[in-house]
């Protein structure tokens, strides 16, 4: 599975967890998915006009793994953009379409630890590296987030810390045949954090 890293100027503006309602859209609003993951399916208003493609059933399943009882994750909040055409001239396919999923320890205080959320993002390239390596129509890239973790008592700096947000891209020749490419990533990604949360990070 091909993955790659940002490798931009380090973000200096931190996000807050939990986030109250979003700058784009003041209707959008946060849902703690691991108290109320009925919300998966009706919250996501970005994933819901494509829902009749087989991908996000798989996306929302994937959240739902994220979110259970037991998992040692929790999402924050995503986005998607869904087939539209192709903007990257090295990419030979006519559509395109991305998103993003937050991904954080449900243990709120290891994600201010240092280097807990960066061990996190090099065990995920390393799980996805040997996975499905024929894949050639997608990416999933990883960002460390600056966060601010309202839940922990307000001392200081002890309240920064970091999240994982996870990028994908997939394309294909037409519309179905991008939201196919985007299946084969879920399941890819979508296997490298189950086992990440079962795995002694």
């Amino acid at each position: 599975m091909k993955t790659c890293e940002y490798a931009g100027a380090p973000l200096e503006q931190a996000r807050s967890h939990p986030w109250t309602d979003a700058t784009g859209n003041p209707h959008f609003r946060y849902y703690d998915l691991t108290a109320a993951p009925e919300h998966i399916r009706n919250s996501l208003e970005d994933f819901q006009p494509w829902g009749h493609y087989a991908a996000i059933e798989d996306f929302y399943r994937m959240l739902e793994s994220l979110n259970r009882r037991g998992s040692v994750f929790e999402s924050n909040d995503c986005a998607f953009t869904g087939p539209e055409p192709n903007d990257q001239a090295a990419i030979p396919k006519a559509f395109q379409c991305s998103g993003r999923v937050m991904v954080l320890f449900r243990a709120i205080e290891r994600n201010t630890r240092p280097g807990s959320v960066e061990q996190l993002k090099n065990q995920l390239h390393l799980e996805l590296a040997p996975l499905d390596r024929s894949f050639e129509w997608g990416v999933i890239g990883t960002t460390l987030v600056p966060t601010r973790y309202l839940a922990l008592a307000d001392h200081g700096d002890n309240q920064l810390g970091c999240q994982l947000m996870i990028s994908f891209w997939a394309w294909g020749d037409t519309e179905a045949d991008t939201m196919t490419n985007l299946k084969r990533l879920f399941k890819n990604l979508a296997r490298a954090l189950t086992n990440l949360s079962a795995s002694p990070l």
